[in-house]
């Protein structure tokens, strides 16, 4: 069974309450969520947020469109997505997250493939970035899963999700999925007011002559109006889980205290 979790709060610091920001007239959330259904490969879904009173509106939306929804620790997120795994006994797990409205159905379906055909025990398309940015897909073994819930002690470990398997390349079997091009340059994540912007625009230009559009079909909108293109990268990639392991890197000596 393949069981994929879509991390989502309100409590981003960045941009408060973007899952639930309307994207032509509809939560992003369940924009996404509409995307989602579309990958073959994936038995389950559901969404794995807080318990936090502030995240009701989640677990509430995610039961008034039957989507299974999981409530745990705000913070200690690796525990929130092994806890919302357990009970459903997956053999792997796919781990997305809610600020990606473009994610694409078609390339989850090409990195799993990826996965199971290499036997891997973690495979991802975002370690080694060469997709746009908010295309990140990552799947790995329940066991592996487990195995960090169980020993992993860094706080970036315990936020982060996956860093306690994909820093052990000697330990797990790690796969990487690479584009035939370098499209890292592009940014289609929501973490920043542009980024939301930015989104917005691609929905109200291709989602109502076609719901089910694809990664080439916003390439080719990029490349009708290049402004878009630059909208919003001057935002650093990943700069939440970089900031977290810059919080835990050793502090220089200080020569004059010493």
């Amino acid at each position: 069974m393949i069981l994929a979790i879509l991390q989502a709060r309100l409590s981003s610091s960045r941009l408060p309450g973007k899952v639930l920001m309307p994207l032509l007239g509809e939560p992003m959330l369940l924009r996404q969520i509409e995307r989602l259904q579309k990958v073959r490969h994936i038995d389950r879904l559901l969404v794995a947020t807080s318990s936090e009173t502030a995240d009701d509106a989640i677990a509430s939306l995610c039961e008034q469109h039957a989507v299974d929804c999981f409530r745990g620790n705000l913070h200690d997120v690796l525990d929130r997505f092994y806890q919302a795994a357990a009970s459903y006994h997956p053999d792997h797990v796919v781990r997305l997250t809610a600020d990606c409205p473009l994610a694409d159905p078609g390339l989850i379906d090409q990195v799993i493939e990826f996965y199971l055909a290499g036997g891997y025990d973690y495979a991802s398309n975002a370690i080694q970035p060469t997709f746009p940015d908010g295309l990140d897909v990552e799947i790995c073994r329940f066991a592996c899963l487990e195995q960090a819930w169980r020993e992993a002690v860094l706080p970036s470990q315990r936020e982060h999700v996956t860093p306690f398997i994909h820093q052990q390349p000697e330990r797990f079997n790690l796969g990487h999925f690479f584009n035939r091009e370098d499209l890292s340059h592009l940014r289609w994540t929501v973490d920043e007011p542009r980024d939301f912007e930015l989104v917005s625009q691609i929905y109200a230009a291709l989602y109502p002559a076609n719901p089910d559009f694809s990664t080439p079909d916003i390439l080719r909108l990029l490349a009708e109006r290049p402004e878009l293109a630059n909208w919003n990268t001057q935002h650093q990639r990943n700069e939440g889980y970089l900031k977290s392991l810059a919080a835990e890197a050793p502090q220089p000596s200080n020569p004059a205290s010493e």
